[in-house]
């Protein structure tokens, strides 16, 4: 698949807005730690996704009904489903100088209904000239996602025979219906009930 910047400028990609507020203290700590461990740009991200991955819960695994959506505040609480996860993890990407996007999969529940759009994300690390798409969601058993640059270990490949859609549009803001229903969720049963199955 061809992944398609929405906006040209790679710089798009870099940028701080009110999700990815990777100007924020809670971002800035973090990533200062996660580079002590860091000798590159490869190395940061994967220590940055491993981070995000495994000590960010993802509420729908924890029962934590709180809903997190800012990069900052997902960061503070160690909690969020994958979209806010991926806030996450650009915000960490971003501030350490590596260009991150944001992208979404139309994916099916186990009956075979739609079932809400689910978010990762795509880097473009430093004399590569392509993106290479990431899955912070976090690993749970039928789970197995891993940060890899030699084909992709995502969370849930799509299932063409279920209609499953990877969209190639690489965003440099959430999509606006996503973040609608993050922001205006009073829990996530709410979440759930009004995130969109599509784009």
């Amino acid at each position: 698949m061809e992944l398609i910047q929405q906006v040209p400028e790679l710089s798009a990609y870099l940028a701080a807005d009110e999700v990815i507020d990777h100007g924020h203290p809670v971002v800035r700590e973090t990533v200062a730690a996660l580079r002590g461990k860091s000798a590159d740009a490869y190395s940061y991200a994967a220590t940055a996704y491993a981070f995000v991955r495994d000590t960010i819960a993802h509420s729908a695994d924890s029962g934590d009904m709180r809903v997190a959506w800012r990069a900052s505040d997902v960061l503070a609480t160690r909690n969020g489903i994958c979209h806010a996860k991926s806030h996450a993890l650009a915000a960490l990407l971003r501030a350490a100088g590596i260009p991150t996007a944001l992208c979404y999969q139309a994916l099916c529940e186990d009956g075979g209904e739609p079932g809400p759009l689910h978010g990762l994300i795509a880097v473009r690390l430093p004399g590569r000239d392509r993106w290479d798409r990431q899955d912070p969601r976090g690993n749970k058993p039928g789970v197995d996602a891993h940060f890899s640059l030699d084909g992709e270990r995502l969370a849930w490949p799509v299932r063409p025979e279920f209609n499953e859609v990877d969209y190639p549009v690489l965003y440099a803001s959430p999509h606006p219906a996503v973040l609608h229903s993050l922001r205006s969720a009073e829990g996530r049963p709410q979440l759930w009930r009004t995130l969109p199955t599509a784009l």
